[in-house]
């Protein structure tokens, strides 16, 4: 793994991204500042080797947490997980039928010498999408750097929508129209465009697709059925909003309700996500196999905040169900080395230990980039990057295209 520092610059780059959809490039800093979200010029290069690790890793890390889900459920660890009494039985039931469930994004720390290490597990509703599937994809195809690029997201997604759709369908006997929804507290653009090119695969599959804003969402006092705002019934919604939002909601327990019945709205991604959205799955991953030598390699060692050892004075706190690094703390020494601001952490903290992310300096300062590696459909299928200058990642983060095998061209 490398980061070249000065590769092609495309013509007309900025107006050629927004019309592929990422209408959320420029990003306002705290000043005032207006910069570019999409880095154009640098970009990271991997070995095929290095992929072929990579992908072997996010396969091995996705059958771990498909065993802690399977742990927390058979000893009905939810109160420790701090997930609401409400979701429990949804959770259980949705566990073993396994209804869609279409992607997810695991965050790791990889420097290029040791083995990738888990961050989290953004299982819920990941964003960085339309970035990593479409913009990085015809940047490579332009460019012509590399002789490849870990992505195989587009195919992947199709396909997922296809396998999951038709056998929602053979097991109602009712062709599903696909609501796709998006809060419109979320102004930036970044969640539409999420939707909209998640229609796109939903089309491509076959089925029909509509866009939805959650707001819009009616539920049926006669019948407690959901409903669009021109009267359809919603057989099967892709969400993209959280689960813990969802369920403080009014209407979160008719959601629940409604699900269980026969005829009701399937979500997706489904509520046992909530197993694995929260950071509360770091110490149950680190309990079950950390000790383990070829498993544990993958993890860093974390505990609930209340079960961490005393000798601990170096760690990153994270509240259970926090978001673009809001309310994270790094602690080194025992003293705060870095922190972020946010509405996080009454729910509860883990502790994991830090380890800090790899810095690739440049002309312009550090970088620290941290690994998005996609799964869809439960198999890997593909990676994003988003670098930050400091060491947390937040939502002033740079994304960062990547090539495999880069050849520097001759002089």
């Amino acid at each position: 793994m490398r980061r070249i520092e000065s590769g092609v610059v495309r013509p007309g780059w900025e107006a050629e991204i927004e019309a592929q959809g990422l209408v959320y490039n420029k990003t306002q800093v705290p000043g005032g500042e207006v910069r570019s979200y999409w880095r154009e010029g640098p970009f990271y290069d991997f070995s095929m080797d290095e992929v072929q690790m990579l992908e072997g890793a996010v396969a091995q890390l996705f059958e771990m947490c498909v065993a802690a889900g399977d742990h927390v459920v058979d000893n009905d660890l939810f109160d420790r997980m701090r997930i609401p009494p409400m979701a429990r039985p949804q959770i259980r039931r949705t566990w073993e039928s396994e209804p869609p469930s279409i992607y997810a994004r695991f965050d790791l720390r990889y420097d290029g010498q040791g083995p990738p290490q888990l961050l989290e597990f953004n299982a819920d509703t990941p964003t960085g999408l339309v970035e990593s599937a479409v913009t990085q994809w015809n940047w490579h195809l332009f460019t012509g750097q590399g002789r490849d690029q870990w992505n195989a997201l587009h195919d992947k997604l199709v396909a997922a929508w296809t396998r999951n759709l038709v056998k929602w369908e053979r097991r109602t006997g009712v062709r599903p129209r696909v609501h796709l929804a998006w809060t419109s507290e979320e102004t930036s653009g970044e969640d539409r465009m999420t939707v909209a090119y998640l229609m796109d695969t939903v089309v491509q599959a076959g089925y029909e697709a509509i866009e939805l804003v959650v707001e819009d969402i009616v539920l049926d006092d006669g019948d407690g059925r959901f409903y669009d705002a021109q009267g359809r019934h919603l057989d099967l919604v892709f969400k993209l909003y959280p689960w813990e939002w969802l369920l403080e909601d009014e209407f979160g327990p008719a959601v629940l309700a409604d699900s269980a019945r026969p005829g009701g709205t399937t979500w997706v991604e489904p509520v046992y996500k909530m197993l694995w959205s929260t950071k509360a799955l770091l110490p149950v991953l680190w309990q079950l196999f950390g000790t383990d030598p070829a498993l544990g390699r993958y993890l860093l060692p974390a505990y609930f905040a209340d079960e961490a050892p005393t000798s601990w004075r170096s760690y990153v706190r994270k509240p259970l169900w926090g978001r673009e690094g809001a309310n994270v703390a790094i602690v080194r020494e025992g003293e705060v080395l870095a922190e972020l601001p946010g509405r996080y952490g009454t729910e509860g903290y883990v502790l994991q230990e830090f380890a800090p992310l790899p810095d690739f300096a440049g002309v312009d300062g550090p970088h620290h980039p941290v690994l998005g590696a996609w799964v869809v459909d439960g198999e890997p299928a593909g990676l994003g990057i988003r670098e930050s200058d400091g060491l947390i990642t937040d939502n002033l983060s740079y994304f960062v295209p990547h090539t495999i095998d880069y050849q520097p061209p001759r002089a």
